[in-house]
């Protein structure tokens, strides 16, 4: 999140995906950046222990809301 809000600082659009453990932190960290009403996306935890195939599926089905996240900022 910290990331992401330094480059919406220098107006360069960027797209958070976090699992649902960590909407409290994404929450958090988008209010301490200055920028409270920041949207990620949320996918299904655990990420780390899937599949290639798996993972490209959480993939796809978080990749409309990334383009609807950097469009609407960018």
């Amino acid at each position: 999140m910290h990331d992401a809000i330094e480059f919406e600082k220098l107006e360069v659009p960027a797209a958070v995906i976090c699992t649902e453990p960590f909407m409290s932190s994404a929450r958090a960290m988008s209010k301490i950046g200055g920028i409270p009403d920041y949207p990620y996306v949320v996918l299904p935890h655990p990420v780390g222990s899937l599949s290639q195939s798996d993972l490209r599926d959480r993939a796809v089905q978080a990749a409309p809301d990334v383009l609807s996240i950097l469009l609407a900022r960018g």
